[in-house]
């Protein structure tokens, strides 16, 4: 008989602390964060505007400049710290172990240049591809979220905004990373392109088997898609748990708040209540 194996953390954030340095000091915008995302898991990072998501996605995939600061904790990717990595260590790292789908994704592409020409720069950059051998590799990605491939051609104004989104994802995919950072990745989009994206992404998780670290302020599309998730508030990681867990049995008064803040399209108007710092305050919808 076979033992069931725990599955293996891929990356842990261990009292994660991000201040952003302003001329009053320094204020903290993530405070002793800790999660983990295992090998092949979708974790979510859910919260309203300001509460510190992306500030912990910049972090994770060091992208964060002045005036953010990591002023503690750890990022420990597949073993290795990633707060420690030298800029030469983390031009090796990006890409090739951590990609992101940046917030409002389909406008992230280069205007100016052709398709082919922004594919090329992020394979070309990190292996010993040829042109003709990285084109190529452009080609199959765009088979693989169904772009034809005559289009590589193409100026980024040329596409739809769900092309866009698909093909940044495709970029993504370039060099097999092991954990794809998705900020926001369906801004902008309507609901039935939407859910197209997250079903393609989905397919492409199970398919190539990445992790995926899932941000967005929509709790209920975050239940459908992702493992678990995380519940934040004002920089601090207050609830985590499974996906169903969070949405039939939330724990934390704010996530239970959150739930009360969607109105039901089969009732008449309701009193809701708003959250500010947990006092309340009474909203009509």
């Amino acid at each position: 008989m076979n033992k069931t194996t725990d599955p293996r953390p891929l990356l842990e954030v261990k009292n994660l602390e991000v201040d952003y340095l302003t001329n009053d000091g320094a204020f903290s915008a993530v405070k002793k964060v800790n999660f983990h995302i295992n090998e092949g898991e979708v974790f979510g990072l859910a919260g309203e505007s300001g509460c510190g998501k992306s500030t912990i996605a910049f972090a994770v995939t060091r992208l964060h400049k002045p005036p953010a600061l990591i002023s503690g904790g750890q990022i420990i990717f597949d073993g290795t710290d990633v707060v420690k990595l030298t800029e030469t260590q983390l031009r090796e790292f990006r890409w090739t172990q951590i990609a992101m789908v940046f917030q409002s994704a389909m406008n992230s592409l280069n205007p100016v240049l052709r398709l082919e020409e922004q594919f090329c720069d992020v394979i070309m950059t990190h292996t010993d591809m040829t042109k003709e051998q990285a084109i190529d590799r452009a080609m199959k990605l765009m088979d693989i979220v169904k772009i034809p491939r005559e289009r590589i051609r193409d100026y980024p104004h040329q596409f739809s905004g769900g092309m866009r989104q698909r093909l940044v994802i495709a970029i993504c995919l370039a060099l097999n990373a092991k954990l794809i950072v998705m900020d926001e990745p369906t801004t902008a989009l309507d609901v039935v392109v939407q859910r197209e994206i997250l079903q393609q992404i989905y397919q492409l998780k199970e398919e190539f088997g990445f992790s995926i670290l899932f941000i967005t302020h929509d709790l209920s599309l975050m239940t459908q898609f992702c493992d678990r998730i995380g519940v934040m508030y004002q920089g601090e990681l207050v609830e985590v748990n499974a996906s169903q867990e969070i949405r039939h049995n939330p724990q934390h008064p704010y996530t239970q708040k959150l739930w009360s803040a969607f109105p039901s399209i089969h009732e008449g108007r309701k009193h809701y209540t708003k959250t500010e710092g947990f006092e309340e305050q009474t909203i009509t919808l």
